[in-house]
């Protein structure tokens, strides 16, 4: 191998850049947008992307992990370690794998695939090449040193390999940053959650950890996928500013249930969340609602207070339940207390324990990632072209108000007339976009109405072999059936299906309120024009969201 070392001056300082040839070498390998993982012949190799990759078609497999056919800038910019300008990354070479996930994120959009032979995953590059330019400023390296070793290939790999399987979870850590904690107890309190993150074991496959200041106005300081490797994590918690301000801390907490955990912001499909919330004394604004946002939004939140109130401070508390109010649930697991800044060594362990407990997050589960949700669409010739597709609308507003993924909730879709056609199975789509696009893709099919074939047709069709509890059935129908719905809807509701009737027009509410399940009055619905189902939408997705708190 030849090593090049050329020594200039500059600005009074001497430059020294070293280009080592081989598999060491830290000089990043130009590629194009088009380069794939498979075209890489070394692991570890740092290369450099050019601007703009998100603006052609890039392929791109996977969410994490990628397949070895995809575009590696395409990944990096998906994976959120590159922005559009481009830049420098480093791809590591995995084994091949099954069921490569599709996700949106950062402009652009991954796509399922099976099977590949091979993977690859992408980390920021540790060193950043220097470009020779008018521009460039560095500090002069001793003519000894040889940059070229530093960077050692083992290390890279073994803090890829690093991070806890066993605690899967996306974890957002809601810190106190107002002037009630002061600057002295702050960086007691980054010096906790750095040990926190280092017991924790960030990586790729374990936990992801980003992190919001609570104070008078909530920041968000690093996103889940900003920092996946320990020591960039460290020194981000490291270089964190004291705010001051109030203590708003239900405000924190309802910046972060509502923008944080978003697949943009690189929350991962199918991974628990998990908010863990760090109080000094107490808040200076109500916890309730935003707390109640976060657990039908599925966050697991816990709340850690330090140096509680004592007797004589308790008038001043505005709501001293608040640690009651602001959990995932008041069992004793979701709250901890630590009684002072200056002994929080010993809590470390523990406080890691609760937060990878898998098994104890209760609030994981909720409607909108856990419901299987039938359409049964009336295709009959009284509904019309124009009205179907306002049927598809109605249904499609409904499926987007659900996380609908591999591992969430899932839709499907039964047309009929004296007939029944299967439109899509509950595991036919994967993917939000595409279960929209197949809703809207139905072609009308036009004839004449036997409903209750259908609902048993569905019953026997869409939802064999599904569980009861989350099993959701809208029927949507403008006139009588010639067929009895009767006894059909009462067979599919002994099967754990919870059915909604949907009539438009001539339909017999005789007839819808026969198919719906128990309150009838809550679950059954009607108007006279197909144009006022939409004022429906909000109203059935509430509805199969009480239904499914109640039934788990």
């Amino acid at each position: 191998m030849s090593q090049l070392s050329v020594l200039l001056p500059l600005t009074g300082l001497f430059l020294l850049i070293s280009s080592t040839f081989g598999s060491e070498s830290s000089v990043a390998l130009p590629v194009s947008c088009v380069t794939r993982g498979t075209d890489l012949m070394e692991d570890g190799l740092v290369v450099l992307c050019p601007p703009d990759c998100t603006q052609g078609r890039v392929s791109v497999f996977g969410t994490s992990i990628y397949a070895s056919i995809s575009s590696v800038c395409g990944a990096a910019v998906h994976r959120g370690v590159l922005g559009p300008s481009g830049g420098s990354v480093r791809v590591n070479k995995l084994h091949g794998r099954q069921n490569y996930m599709s996700s949106f994120a950062h402009g652009i959009q991954s796509q399922v695939l099976s099977r590949w032979t091979a993977s690859f995953s992408l980390t920021k590059a540790v060193s950043v090449p220097l470009e020779l330019t008018s521009e460039t400023i560095a500090t002069a390296l001793p003519v000894a040193a040889k940059p070229a070793k530093k960077l050692k290939k083992p290390s890279v790999k073994k803090a890829l390999k690093g991070g806890n399987k066993d605690c899967p979870m996306d974890i957002a850590m809601v810190i106190d940053s107002s002037k009630n904690i002061g600057q002295r107890r702050f960086n007691l309190q980054k010096n906790l959650i750095s040990k926190l993150a280092a017991m924790l074991r960030v990586g790729p496959t374990g936990p992801h950890v980003g992190l919001i200041q609570a104070s008078d106005s909530p920041r968000t300081e690093f996103l889940l996928t900003n920092y996946t490797q320990p020591k960039e994590l460290l020194f981000a918690i490291k270089e964190l500013a004291y705010l001051g301000g109030d203590t708003n801390t239900g405000k924190a907490i309802m910046h972060t249930a509502e923008t944080f955990f978003s697949q943009e912001n690189g929350a991962r499909r199918g991974h628990p969340r998990v908010m863990m919330v760090l109080v000094d004394g107490w808040p200076s604004d109500d916890l309730e609602q935003a707390a109640m946002l976060a657990r039908e939004s599925g966050i697991n939140v816990f709340l850690v207070s330090v140096a509680r109130p004592a007797a004589e401070e308790l008038a001043m508390v505005r709501d001293k339940d608040f640690m009651k109010k602001a959990v995932c649930k008041d069992n004793g697991f979701f709250s901890y207390l630590i009684t002072s800044w200056f002994s929080t060594t010993k809590h470390v362990k523990p406080l890691a324990q609760k937060l990878c407990s898998l098994d104890s997050l209760l609030c994981s589960k909720t409607c909108y990632n856990s419901v299987n949700i039938g359409f049964l669409i009336d295709g009959s010739s009284s509904v019309g072209h124009s009205n179907f597709q306002l049927v598809l609308d109605f249904l499609e507003g409904i499926a987007r108000s659900f996380e609908i993924s591999d591992v969430g909730a899932r839709v499907g879709a039964v047309q009929f007339t004296y007939d029944q056609r299967l439109e899509f199975g509950l595991f036919d789509h994967s993917d939000k976009n595409e279960t929209m696009n197949a809703l809207q893709r139905i072609p009308y099919m036009s004839g004449g109405t036997a409903t209750g074939a259908a609902i048993s047709y569905t019953t026997q069709n869409l939802f064999r072999r599904m569980g009861p509890g989350r099993n959701f059935l809208i029927v949507v129908t403008d006139g009588q059936s010639y067929d009895d719905v009767r006894l059909p809807a009462i067979a599919a509701q002994e099967q754990g299906i919870t059915m909604y009737s949907v009539g438009v027009a001539w339909a017999p509410l005789d007839d819808l309120k026969s198919m719906s399940s128990e309150p009838k009055d809550s679950h059954t619905f009607f108007t006279r024009e197909f144009t006022g189902l939409a004022e429906f939408i909000p109203l059935l997705v509430r509805g199969i969201c009480r239904d499914f708190t109640e039934n788990n």
